[in-house]
């Protein structure tokens, strides 16, 4: 089916364009992005090469945009000689498609002021960097882990009405699509194994996901926004209705292999959540600044606990009591060039629950050499657990890069994801895969 797509849908739009048959404006980007564990086996841990296509057509008063992913990603899996037959030629030399975004917009909906758009589509709301509490329409892509605020985009229609200097938003999801989780050796970082019996350990542990029924009712989001400009600030209030897409563990079943191992089986659901959101971005002399925070109103989730021999004990996984993230940040470039950005993060991305959030510092200076042909960054973070016992409760990230761009729209970068840190932290779970990586960048 993907060869079918490659073969027939991207030739028949190049042909379309080239033909005059409609006006298709086509840009994009090749990507090469190799990376080595620094410790333990020094394994190769990712492995892509991507093309990026963009489609941009405008069509009288429409407007048609998409964006496909070619991607050749991942390692050969070869088990036996099989796999290497022909038939079998994607364990030799794996490769996807995706379909990140694909809208039409339509203008002057019925009047002047109305613009409605329909397909999949990225929704991104929120003024900070990266890390925003109030953008929750489309499900997080963690393949990437250390790609922060990459999502999918989600099939949906939005409306937005313009009122003077205030637009008004609304957004209606027919179809929930959960979160893509990183690989296993990056997901300690965002989940916790099931709590056992005291004095046990885990022999063998399976789950299962449980998606919400596939109707209306069940598996519908919406959302609405109001956006406009106030002494310079740009401001926005908005609403979110719909579901946390990182599952949560609600069902615990634990059988006794002996007197000190258990095996354990988990069940997980996506819970429905109702957000209210704020944010802010505007400058402060040469100061850019930005704030955004939500209130997160989750459903009540029940945690049932059955021991093989034991009974069920029921306790609470979730409760329905609200809680805030929030960010706050600015950047300022000095006038020597440097360039230098920093934000403080409350509550990250699957955190969740009154007093479940953590502390997040995240600041990044960059300066431009040799005619901005060379560029050096350096990134660094730190994790707080908890500030009456720091020492124990901190995790720290370095993320140092160099940027040279030997002609136009060309990018070569080199650079380092370093993490150390307490095991009681989320980064400090995965502070054994630090990696080194070299990535290629055309732009067209």
């Amino acid at each position: 089916m993907r060869r079918y797509i490659f073969l027939t849908v991207i030739p028949s739009i190049l042909l379309l364009s080239a033909s005059g048959f409609c006006e298709i404006d086509i840009s994009g980007e090749f990507l090469t992005d190799n990376r080595f564990r620094i410790k333990g086996d020094n394994k190769f841990t990712w492995n892509e090469n991507r093309l990026v296509l963009k489609l941009d057509s405008e069509i009288s008063v429409a407007h048609l945009y998409g964006e496909i992913w070619l991607r050749g990603f991942g390692f050969p899996s070869i088990s036996q000689s099989s796999d290497l037959q022909k038939k079998s030629k994607e364990n030799v030399s794996p490769w996807a498609i995706e379909l990140r975004e694909a809208y039409i917009d339509f203008y002057k909906l019925f009047t002047n002021n109305l613009e409605l758009r329909i397909g999949r589509q990225r929704i991104a709301w929120g003024t900070a960097d990266k890390f925003n509490p109030t953008d929750n329409l489309n499900p997080d892509d963690l393949e990437d882990i250390m790609d922060f605020g990459i999502k999918l985009g989600s099939n949906s229609l939005k409306l937005i009405y313009y009122l003077g200097s205030c637009t008004f938003t609304g957004v209606y999801i027919p179809v929930f699509t959960p979160a893509v989780l990183p690989s296993s050796d990056w997901a300690s970082a965002l989940s916790s194994p099931p709590s056992l019996p005291s004095g046990m350990t885990l022999r063998n542990f399976t789950d299962s996901i449980i998606l919400p029924e596939n109707n209306p009712k069940k598996n519908s989001m919406g959302a609405f926004k109001i956006a406009g400009n106030l002494f310079n600030y740009d401001l926005s209030i908005s609403y979110f209705y719909g579901r946390d897409d990182l599952p949560l563990i609600n069902k615990i079943e634990i059988t006794p292999v002996d007197s000190s191992t258990v095996d354990a089986n988990v069940e997980m659901i996506y819970p429905k959540m109702q957000v209210f959101g704020a944010d802010l971005a505007g400058a402060v002399s040469n100061i850019g600044i930005w704030a955004e925070g939500a209130c997160f109103i989750p459903e009540k989730v029940e945690m049932k606990t059955f021991t093989v021999g034991v009974g069920t004990q029921t306790s609470i996984a979730l409760d329905d009591e609200f809680y805030f993230k929030y960010v706050f940040g600015g950047d300022y470039t000095f006038k020597n060039g440097i360039y230098i950005n920093g934000q403080y993060l409350h509550g990250f991305i699957h955190e969740r629950g009154d007093g479940n959030l953590e502390d997040y510092f995240m600041t990044g200076i960059e300066k431009k050499l040799f005619s901005d042909e060379l560029n050096v960054k350096i990134g660094f973070g730190a994790e707080i657990k908890d500030f009456e016992n720091i020492k124990d409760n901190l995790a720290t990230m370095i993320f140092p890069e160099v940027n040279y761009y030997p002609v136009d729209n060309t990018e070569i970068s080199i650079g380092a994801y370093l993490i150390d840190g307490k095991d009681t932290t989320n980064f400090g779970k995965v502070k054994d895969n630090d990696e080194i990586y070299l990535k290629f960048k055309y732009r067209f």
